[in-house]
């Protein structure tokens, strides 16, 4: 027997109901889903259902928005009435949709009606998919299912720990992500890297251009700035403390792409410690081997416009404990080591 819709489903799992009058749904967009794409919209009411099949039933025309054709990218409005069809999976998936994401609240930096801001923890997804069944928006909303709205307005790579936004209101959320498309946000990282940063770059503008390896495993590498599949990518460095074999620096981001930190620094000869996909496989056997089990790569400060308030926002979130213990590790050898003459 099949059923409808469920979490991690895949292509072969899903298929469209046999008697769609009798299992079609129309929904009425709200005041708070205005303004919305109409993929994330249907994202969003077909939980779990994979986008590959969310984006194909909007292509095939089975989706409609006021009884017309619409487009991954149509923005919704009040009012509209979005024919939502039956989607079919099998029984495995439909249990797996009986065990939801488990509740946990995470540590907060600020909090108000408009969004929160996080401190992520590393080792934690921001979202599910990908291999991963769950991460933290849908962790908050097991923990908070009374809240109407919680979206998150920027993304931080899964090993990555530090300041992350949620907007609680869909007005916010448009706002915030206004700001970091238009780059009107300040986004600055802590990472460590190895060997001594050369105190005069201070500017990395080289574009980026993502692959996939053979496994499927999403990639990124430099490529020139007149690659047509290249994006440029700006990243602004500044040395903020000196130790021994490795440099501490603060990392301010101008655009925000995939993995954009961990390959320009890279891509200098200095990677980042602990990095798994981009750094010295062999600097990091002996990292751990000091303490350091993770990618050091912290998002340390944020500034934006409140979307209510319309102030400027800084907000900062302390190294973690194992970034920092190693920090002071460093900075012992650093005092330890014998001066030159």
């Amino acid at each position: 027997m099949n059923r409808i819709i469920g979490p991690q489903a895949t292509q072969s799992d899903i298929s469209v109901a046999t008697n769609p009058a009798l299992e079609v749904k129309w929904l009425t967009v709200d005041e708070e889903s205005a303004g919305q794409r109409l993929d994330n919209f249907l994202i969003r009411h077909l939980k779990g259902v994979p986008k590959t099949h969310v984006y194909r039933i909007i292509r095939s025309g089975e989706v409609r928005v006021n009884k017309g054709r619409a487009s991954a990218d149509t923005r919704i409005e009040a009012g509209d009435v979005v024919r939502l069809p039956p989607v079919r999976i099998s029984d495995k998936v439909a249990e797996k949709a009986a065990r939801p994401a488990p509740a946990r609240e995470f540590p907060l930096l600020l909090e108000d009606d408009a969004l929160m801001a996080i401190d992520k923890p590393a080792g934690v997804a921001v979202h599910g998919g990908s291999g991963v069944s769950f991460g933290v928006i849908e962790q908050l909303r097991q923990a908070r299912p009374l809240a109407k709205l919680l979206e998150l307005v920027h993304r931080l790579d899964r090993e990555t720990s530090g300041i992350l936004l949620v907007a609680k209101k869909r007005s916010a959320l448009k706002h915030l992500q206004d700001q970091f498309r238009e780059r009107e946000t300040g986004k600055t990282y802590l990472a460590l890297v190895q060997g001594s940063w050369p105190e005069k770059l201070k500017v990395i503008d080289s574009a980026l251009h993502k692959f996939l390896l053979p496994d499927g495993e999403r990639r990124v590498k430099v490529t020139s700035n007149d690659d047509p599949e290249g994006m440029r990518s700006i990243t602004l460095v500044k040395v903020a403390e000196r130790l021994v074999g490795c440099t501490l620096l603060e990392v301010t981001i101008k655009t925000g792409r995939t993995h954009q930190i961990r390959v320009h620094l890279a891509s200098q000869g200095h990677p980042i410690a602990g990095d798994d996909k981009y750094g010295d496989f062999e600097w990091n056997k002996v990292l751990q081997k000091q303490g350091l089990k993770r990618m050091f790569l912290h998002a340390w400060r944020l500034q934006f416009t409140h979307p209510l308030t319309g102030k400027r926002v800084e907000l900062k979130s302390n190294l973690p404990s194992e970034l920092q213990l190693y920090v002071h590790h460093a900075q012992s050898k650093l005092q330890s080591a014998p001066s030159s003459v």
